[in-house]
């Protein structure tokens, strides 16, 4: 579902969202029981070379989730997503832009497993792997989810729009707002230009916190 994205000024005062129903323990503790499937999974054929599976990681009460394609070389040895250069740059748009840090949000990539090469994630993959990052929605229960780059975007609103032209329109995801924006890699190959249009978007998710 796409809603046209109307402008307004910035708002990082976010209310609380209500999680009076939501156990944290239970939470926790599902979210081990789901980690537990994910390093024991098989359904394609990534698990035979990759070094770990990257699950994900935050805060499990995160008002914001990100979503990005899936682990590099360097998340594949640390077993954590957003560890390179690339996180080193969405760590610092979620300080300069939210105010906030990386163990307050959470992040998980679509794909638990490297792909060889770094190459984009094949659709079986991706149809494989989604029930993964679905639970992790469930769980977690953001307000919010922020789609990094093409693949995370299409994976999750079935759409061929790239995020060049889908950045200004709002999105829905299983009932959450979704805003799609750039991969942290694509800023940095492309300059200052996108890491400002990054930042915009950051605030729009920002602004729809409840």
């Amino acid at each position: 579902m796409v809603f046209n994205m109307t402008s307004a000024e910035p708002n990082i005062q976010m209310n609380t969202k209500d999680r009076s129903n939501q156990d944290p323990i239970n939470v926790d503790r599902e979210l081990n029981r789901l980690l537990i499937k994910v390093e024991a999974c098989k359904k394609c054929e990534l698990f035979k070379q990759r070094q770990n599976v990257v699950f994900g990681e935050g805060s499990i009460q995160a008002k914001i989730l990100f979503v990005g394609e899936a682990p590099g070389s360097n998340e594949d040895v640390q077993k954590r997503p957003f560890v390179g250069r690339s996180g080193k740059l969405l760590d610092r748009l979620i300080n300069e832009s939210l105010n906030m840090t990386r163990d307050s949000v959470y992040i998980a990539n679509v794909i638990k497993c490297r792909p060889p090469e770094n190459r984009t994630p094949l659709r079986l993959e991706i149809n494989s792997c989604i029930d993964y990052l679905n639970r992790q929605i469930e769980l977690i229960s953001p307000s919010v989810i922020v789609a990094l780059g093409n693949t995370a975007f299409k994976a999750l609103t079935n759409t061929k729009e790239g995020v060049t032209q889908a950045r200004t329109k709002l999105y829905s995801y299983r009932n959450i707002d979704l805003i799609p924006t750039f991969h942290p890699s694509a800023a940095l190959r492309n300059g200052q230009r996108v890491v400002e249009m990054m930042k915009e978007d950051f605030l729009k998710a920002a602004n729809l916190v409840r």
